[in-house]
């Protein structure tokens, strides 16, 4: 039963194929400029780095660019996977080093391992959004008496959702039809624009460029950060293997540096960003990217607030279904904090 839950948020996780926007946020974490430090490759440490083909990856485009171009002070190995039982596995087996996965999924991980991985950030905020032709519809109190489709039964979406809901004592006013794919809901929005959809992005984009009648009516991130002082809804982090991180911190903490000049990059250029996208075949359509970047929460937030905000994300899941963090919550040494 666990295993079939993580299989599905992490297909779930993989089929929102952007993400990003928004201010890059940092716990503590060091400026732009800091990480754009060219060094000689050959005195490089190699960082064999991994992310799924989707949100988390778009966060990074400009630092695979730049590792490429040998202007990165690390040397990276880039790879990215579109299921998580390529990716994962390779992690754990020491084949990776650092990786950008689902916020749930290093929880998982981290109970599987036992302590053997740490997550370092949080790379993406929420994705979720839900769209609709209703133009009456201008707070959450509004979506009561009506039917909202969505995907993702079983697995965070529903989680997010019956949080929010439950949280503006709205569980039992609003009725939630669950599809199979983000396809489907945007079809029933298609056919009936008054109809309400929990869409993640680049769907919502997507569907919006097709039907002129529909628009955002609700951003969950804010739904979520109106109930939950503190933490935050996450959506990706990323992790790194305990080992490598005590044998060289050093190379760690100069990718954070890269990671959020990388996050910097997307968020103050997405047509840059979106043709980096295009080119790594994580979306086909340069026009969906730029537009949907803007709207995908890309941060780079680190330590305590990272702490705070994530630890609050995982209790909320854990209340809702144990086996979605690995059937108990981390325990502090989860979270890496400079020193």
């Amino acid at each position: 039963m666990k295993k079939h839950t993580n299989l599905l948020i992490l297909t779930i996780f993989t089929a929102m194929l952007v993400l990003s926007g928004c201010t890059s946020k940092t716990g503590g974490g060091s400026t732009a400029a800091e990480g754009n430090t060219p060094a000689a490759q050959s005195e490089a440490t190699e960082v064999n780095l991994g992310a799924l083909k989707g949100p988390t990856s778009i966060g990074i485009m400009d630092l695979v660019k730049k590792s490429a171009a040998g202007e990165t002070q690390n040397k990276y190995n880039f790879t990215m996977e579109t299921q998580a039982d390529a990716l994962l596995p390779k992690l754990i087996s020491g084949e990776l080093d650092i990786a950008l996965i689902p916020a749930n999924v290093a929880s998982v991980l981290y109970n599987k391992t036992s302590g053997g991985i740490a997550v370092i950030d949080i790379n993406t905020l929420g994705v979720l959004y839900m769209v609709s032709g209703d133009k009456d519809i201008k707070s959450i109190s509004d979506l009561s008496g009506k039917t909202v489709y969505t995907t993702g039964k079983g697995t965070t979406p529903e989680y997010v959702l019956t949080h929010i809901l439950e949280g503006n004592a709205l569980a039992d006013k609003v009725t939630v039809e669950y599809k199979s794919e983000a396809s489907e809901v945007a079809a029933v929005l298609t056919s009936d624009p008054s109809a309400v959809g929990m869409l993640p992005q680049p769907f919502v984009t997507a569907t919006l460029k097709k039907n002129a009648d529909l628009s955002i009516v609700l951003d969950m991130t804010q739904e979520w950060d109106k109930l939950n002082e503190g933490s935050s809804l996450v959506t990706g982090v990323t992790v790194v293997r305990r080992e490598f991180l005590e044998a060289h911190k050093d190379a760690v903490e100069q990718f954070l540096k890269d990671h959020e000049s990388s996050v910097n990059a997307a968020n103050s250029d997405a047509a840059a960003t979106a043709a980096l996208v295009v080119e790594q075949g994580i979306i086909e359509n340069a026009a969906v990217a730029e537009s949907a970047i803007p709207y995908c929460h890309l941060v780079c937030i680190r330590n305590t607030e990272m702490q705070d905000m994530l630890s609050g994300y995982l209790s909320v899941l854990y209340s809702a279904d144990a086996s979605s963090v690995g059937g108990a919550l981390p325990k502090e040494d989860l979270y890496y904090i400079a020193q």
